[in-house]
């Protein structure tokens, strides 16, 4: 059986569980995670018991023939008029991929919720290849970055240079808009790369990642260019502490909230939590933010072979910040960091 199959497997037995006939897959991600199809125009019916039929228009009717793993293909663009031919509102759709106008031309059939997103929240063996490839290109870009010159660059000129460093190692794109931030724009969480270039004793914060396979990584390190004030120093230590204490704490069966707990209160204990303004963390895959998601009010636990962020970090408004990130497999014994980079503060020129 191959990985495409097990997974359409696996979907049947839910929808079955929840008593749909079928599920209309809408979601162009979804289908793409049971079929391997890349187009930009997709839908899959799926029956709780036999064959998926695949539909895409005349633009990759060539494209789905060697992707598609189904017989069945259907070249329309009446998308529409195929769920029509269902014929009974047992069958279930993505309500939170349609728009209410969409929803409504299928007949406003009953939602499936999130099922095939639960099916990813545990990433199988192809998964794990594609996300553990795009972590170590994105690691062995930035050490390769670090070994340039970085005083007096743009950070838009940073970032498109780890672009293209990460393309030289194989990547296939970018995971994400790059976020290259210097001295006091560091503190800003989600900052645009701007013409602001590097000045000594600048934090330098990078959050970036590589896309291979569809799978993305993420991953950010913030560092000194030159040498490094106290405060600098101060606010480093109490995130990488705190990422740390997260980082350790991803074992199979941990409460979500309990982890973000641990790690704010850590924060908390070393003065900065007020600071810390951001999430703390994510699942990654085909979506660079995706289920699960740390917070206080977060339902669920670790389980073994989700893949998650592990972010904390400290804002300055007006001065600097910092955070460091990993994107880390949970396994049976524990994590494991798949964007293997160090941690310490370091002082670049």
């Amino acid at each position: 059986m191959s990985v495409h199959e097990d997974r359409l497997a696996r979907l049947q037995a839910l929808l079955a569980e929840r008593g749909f006939l079928g599920l209309v897959v809408t979601d162009l991600l979804n289908v793409r995670y049971l079929t391997g199809f890349t187009g930009s125009n997709a839908m899959m019916l799926v029956p709780v018991r036999g064959e998926p039929t695949f539909l895409t228009d005349g633009r990759y009717q060539d494209q789905a023939r060697e992707q598609v793993w189904i017989e069945r293909h259907i070249i329309t663009r009446d998308f529409s008029g195929e769920v029509e031919k269902l014929g009974t509102d047992s069958w279930a759709v993505e309500t939170h991929a349609l728009s209410v106008d969409e929803w409504r031309t299928m007949g406003e059939r009953p939602s499936a919720g999130k099922l095939i997103e639960e099916l990813r929240l545990i990433k199988d063996e192809v998964e794990i290849t594609g996300l553990t490839q795009a972590c170590e290109i994105s690691a062995r870009a930035l050490e390769r970055l670090w070994t340039e010159p970085l005083l007096g660059r743009t950070e838009r000129d940073i970032a498109l240079r780890l672009e293209i460093i990460m393309r030289e190692l194989g990547a296939d794109d970018r995971a994400f808009d790059t976020i290259v931030a210097v001295g006091p724009n560091s503190a800003i969480p989600h900052h645009d790369p701007t013409l602001r270039a590097v000045e000594d004793g600048d934090f330098l914060k990078i959050d970036f990642g590589a896309l291979v396979e569809g799978y993305r990584a993420d991953c950010t390190r913030t560092v000194v260019v030159g040498r490094a004030a106290e405060w600098q120093r101060e606010i480093h230590a109490a995130v990488r502490e705190a990422q740390a204490a997260g980082v350790a704490a991803l074992i199979p069966g941990t409460p979500l909230a309990e982890i973000d707990a641990l790690v704010r209160e850590n924060l908390a204990e070393s003065g900065w939590l007020d600071a810390f303004t951001t999430g703390l963390g994510h699942g990654v895959g085909l979506l660079i933010h995706e289920d699960p998601f740390f917070a206080a009010s977060a339902v669920g636990r670790i389980e073994r072979r989700m893949v998650l962020t592990m972010e904390p970090g400290i804002y300055l408004a007006g001065r600097g910040g910092v955070r460091i990130e990993d994107t880390v497999l949970v396994e049976q014994t524990g994590p494991v960091v798949l964007t293997n980079l160090t941690t310490e503060l370091m002082e670049i020129s």
